[in-house]
């Protein structure tokens, strides 16, 4: 044990050919023991209880990011700077394992400037955000190269937002298949057994041919299946590339061996064929997923609406991918600014936390740029768009990790455990068979080995979760279920509780009326009230604002929302206030309605009292829900309309009403003590702790929608009674995963009796291997289909 320490670096495990001793460990060069010492200054040698010998050798990078330091070459890099912050996402190829997650999230640690950094593990990507007064873009990059995470970057991949990290696939597909071509060509006289006599004096240099060939087939084409195998097993992981690699090598060796010792021609046609069709086959799933492009399709449909302004002073909703340069946008409070822009009108004071992870909002004036991402959060604002939106970015925010949920990802986790026991199981086969057949008929034994190693590569199993939920993330697009991610299919299959707020989520705004009761408002005061409403998206005040006559357009001094109170506002020497009776001051009444009270200077004036109207459908799904679903209304309103929702829905739903946002919040948390895995549907806005705190959140939308990454889906409001479908698709697709598992499972068991007797060569599995693939893809596909034409149906 202690020569093997001697001899293998505690930072990266590699050979030492050098040995340099520091702090008791042993280090192959002077960069892993610098890495090592910035780990141990910062207190973070940690690093090594994750991962054995998880680093890599940083690389000599003097000079090489001075480009860096031009101000056009940084505008291409970052997609987010406001002068003070600058957020850039940075491909990092060296990612492979928990270490390197953990060392790239603690960035923080090494630098202070460096506010936050998220690894996207499976496209290897950290976004990092940054103070850019004290720190900058090359400073980041150094950093990353100095403890050996060296960034991939290259402008014109930037520009078009792709890494050209895959081209080398299409180079070593061709070299593989130039290499099996010729292979089998000189193959053809062992082949036929001819004994000519020119043929039987060269035989030798055909052999040696075949070796050459194969040489660039094993070493470079099939170099990503040793690389990947061996740093699984630097990480105490078995990965399905350990048992390919294997087969590799044992075929590589014994053709060589073969015609070393003049035994035989070896496997050569064999070994080059597997590789070229394995890389075949993987060629064909990168561009059959990309063909697919469920991730990109499911980004397209991200649902904000945004109110835009005509030339003849009109508002009218529009959805944020019809947005074009010049247009005139109206953000009203809590709204998010889709696309790049300048402020016209109104006092803005932007809350970047959803692109930085800051809190603290920013000011703005009038001519002032608004970038994309930022959320209004004092009344309502104009701005002129200076760029059209790009989804991707919005989608980004969305799915930021700061404000995600850490839910378990259950079924994903579920397919890696059986493709790992797969493995096991397949090597546990691959050994025993082959012991059999040394007995029995040595001259099978390395084809049934190989054979057995390729067949059972369980790539189908791992591929039908994301096809499948990819393919339902497109429908639900289309179908205005706007869902975040494949994950928050699986948690709504798993729901047994749902909750709904009620004004706004069970009532319909659009054909809600109101009556005025009280002292009659002056003029000024109705422009005020409609200005301040304005500037608002609940539901009520939307209601409202549509009821009340038109009003000229004025800018409000002062403006606040109070979640689960009101709205105040200030304008010139008058004050209003509008939202509940002990908000306004005014003496708490026993009227059984939605009422919205007002004041203005201190003085009640009066309220306006709501009569709700229902969404259509609404007691038709609640009897299908209640079937199998636990059923409540959490609502803040008074109990005004108990007796109708009473005989409007079926009977054990609970009603539950006077709840303030933070006692939705802690009833939700205490029933999924309980064991309840709950669905809450609100609004978005007042209910955002609620739908946090929910295992799945959904917000319904109406013609303008706020943007809260505090929702897991959005629903489009004319589809709410299709709510029980959408929810009856989600547990579809988990059936078909495990049909898909059966499937796979029953193919694998049928080629490993071929394999496992000795009727299936090497090169068959290699082509038998990506079709079993394709028709796990296909099958998912098509049954997701199926299931996507009975909910357009519906």
């Amino acid at each position: 044990m202690d020569q093997i320490k001697q001899t293998s670096c505690y930072h990266c495990g590699d050979e030492c050919k050098t040995e340099i001793s520091f702090d008791d460990k042993t280090f192959c060069c002077n960069g892993c023991k610098t890495v090592y010492e910035i780990f141990s200054e910062n207190d973070l040698t940690c690093y090594y209880d994750l991962e054995a010998a998880p680093g890599s050798i940083p690389k000599e990078i003097e000079g090489k990011y001075d480009f860096l330091s031009q101000k056009n070459i940084i505008e291409k890099l970052t997609e987010f700077d406001d002068g003070n912050t600058q957020i850039a996402t940075l491909y990092i190829p060296h990612i492979h394992c928990s270490s390197c997650i953990w060392i790239l999230e603690n960035l923080n640690k090494l630098n202070p400037n460096i506010t936050s950094s998220q690894v996207n593990f499976g496209k290897k990507t950290i976004r990092v955000t940054y103070k850019s007064e004290t720190c900058s873009l090359k400073d980041v990059v150094l950093l990353l190269s100095s403890i050996g995470y060296e960034p991939y970057i290259s402008l014109d991949d930037f520009k078009t937002g792709n890494q050209n990290v895959n081209r080398s696939l299409i180079y070593k597909l061709g070299i593989a298949g130039f290499a099996f071509g010729n292979v089998m060509f000189l193959s053809f006289p062992e082949y036929f057994e001819v004994g000519e006599f020119w043929l039987e004096q060269y035989k030798h240099l055909f052999r040696w041919l075949m070796f050459a060939f194969s040489l660039p087939v094993v070493f470079y084409a099939g170099r990503d299946y040793f690389v990947s195998a061996y740093k699984g097993l630097r990480s105490n992981l078995l990965n399905i590339d350990v048992p390919i690699a294997l087969g590799i090598a044992v075929l590589f060796l014994r053709s060589t061996v073969e015609i070393l010792f003049d035994l035989g021609s070896g496997f050569f046609d064999s070994l080059t064929g597997l590789v070229f069709f394995l890389l075949l086959g993987k060629f064909f799933q990168q561009k059959t997923y990309t063909f697919l492009s469920f991730e990109r399709d499911y980004k397209s449909y991200f649902p904000i609406a945004i109110t835009k302004i005509n030339s003849e002073g009109n508002e009218t909703p529009i959805q944020v991918y019809d947005i074009e340069k010049g247009d005139r946008l109206l953000i009203r409070n809590e709204e998010l600014i889709p696309v790049d822009g300048i402020l016209i009108n109104g006092k803005a004071k932007i809350d970047y936390s959803f692109v930085t992870g800051e809190s603290e909002s920013v000011s703005k004036q009038s001519g002032d740029k608004l970038f994309a991402g930022g959320k209004q959060t004092s009344g309502v604002i104009e701005m002129e768009a200076i760029k059209s939106v790009e989804q991707s970015y919005l989608t980004q925010l969305w799915s930021n990790d700061v404000f995600s949920k850490n839910k378990e990802d259950g079924f994903t986790t579920l397919t890696n455990t059986i493709s790992k026991r797969f493995t096991y199981i397949v090597l546990s086969i691959a050994i025993i068979s082959t012991t059999f057949w040394l007995f029995v008929d040595a001259s099978k034994a390395m084809n049934v080995f190989t054979a057995v190693l390729i067949i059972a590569c369980p790539c189908a199993i791992a591929l039908s979760a994301p096809f499948t939920f990819g393919n339902l993330l497109r429908i639900f697009g289309k179908l205005k279920f706007y869902v975040k991610n494949a994950s928050v299919i699986e948690q709504l299959a798993a729901i047994n509780t749902i909750i709904f707020d009620k004004t706004g989520t069970i009532t319909s705004n659009k054909s809600s009326s109101a009556n005025y009761d009280g002292i009659a408002l002056t003029p000024s005061e109705e422009l005020l009230l409609k200005n301040t409403l304005r500037g608002s998206n609940h539901p009520l005040s939307r209601t409202l604002y549509d009821i009340l006559e038109e009003h000229n357009i004025i800018t409000l001094n002062h403006f606040e929302e109070h979640l689960g109170k009101g709205i105040e506002a200030t304008h010139n020497n008058e004050h209003i206030k509008i939202g509940s009776a002990s908000f306004v001051g005014a003496k708490e009444t026993s009227v059984l309605n939605t009422t919205v009270h007002i004041s203005t200077n201190n003085q009640y004036k009066g309220k306006y009292t709501f009569y709700n109207s229902y969404r259509k459908g609404l007691s038709k799904l609640f009897n299908k829900l209640k079937k199998h679903y636990d059923l409540v209304i959490l609502s803040g309103d008074n109990e005004g309309e108990f007796e109708n929702l009473k005989k409007l829905l079926p009977s054990k739903t609970k009603l539950i009403f006077n709840q303030r946002p933070d006692d939705k919040l802690e009833y939700i948390k205490y029933h999924q003590t309980e064991g309840a895995k709950v669905l809450m549907i609100g609004d978005g806005l007042n209910d955002a702790g609620a739908l946090a705190q929910s295992n799945v959140g959904i917000a319904i939308s109406e013609n303008v929608n706020v943007f809260s990454p505090a929702c897991d889906a959005i629903l489009d409001a004319s589809k709410f009674n299709q709510l029980y479908k959408f929810i009856k698709a989600s547990k579809r697709a988990i059936t078909i995963i495990k049909w898909s598992f059966v499937l796979s499972f029953i193919y694998n068991i049928i080629g490993l009796y071929f394999a496992v007797t000795g009727q299936l060569a090497p090169v068959v599995a290699a082509i038998l291997m990506p079709l079993s693939s394709i028709s796990i893809v296909v099958f998912t596909t098509i049954a997701t289909n199926i299931v996507g034409r009975k909910l357009s149906k519906s």
